[in-house]
């Protein structure tokens, strides 16, 4: 790490100690707050926080509802996504893979909330997906990184 572009050069190795534990927190946290959606829209947890959506054929209905046909092929995918994809995101386990069905999940649901519920994150806005979309595009960028499945196997995901 180059010293001089830092604020407090003096701090310089605490934040090179600490890069690879904040970025391993922020692969867990990109990986795993998806979790409780699929279990939402699936299992039906998390009554009145959002979707009243319960099972695998609710999720289904809402995809027709909203133009994305055949619905039953896209409940399919979304839910791999939320239950495979994010807790292996999470772990660093075949990282560049996993990150983007997520990138590219919440990028088509920015692009969805975007489209019939404007922009901000407390109105179920594009802006709230399409920061996830942005932290998975990071790991499909760079991978898990230094504390991850991937790296401790020694697979280059």
């Amino acid at each position: 790490m180059n010293n001089a572009h830092l604020i407090i050069p003096a701090l310089g190795a605490l934040y090179q100690a600490l890069a690879p534990w904040v970025e391993a927190l922020l692969r867990v946290m990109v990986g795993l707050w998806i979790v409780p959606h699929g279990m939402r829209m699936c299992l039906g947890y998390f009554k009145g926080t959002g979707i009243p959506i319960s099972s695998l054929d609710g999720v289904a209905g809402m995809f027709e509802r909203k133009g994305w046909r055949p619905g039953w092929l896209w409940a399919y995918a979304v839910v791999p996504v939320q239950f495979v994809a994010g807790p292996c995101v999470a772990l660093g386990l075949l990282t560049r893979p996993m990150a983007l069905s997520l990138f590219m999940l919440m990028a088509l649901s920015a692009y969805d909330h975007g489209k019939y519920d404007g922009w901000f994150w407390n109105k179920s806005g594009f802006e709230y997906p399409a920061m996830w979309a942005a932290g998975a595009l990071y790991f499909v960028i760079n991978g898990g990184g230094t504390i991850s499945l991937d790296r401790l196997i020694g697979w280059q995901f």
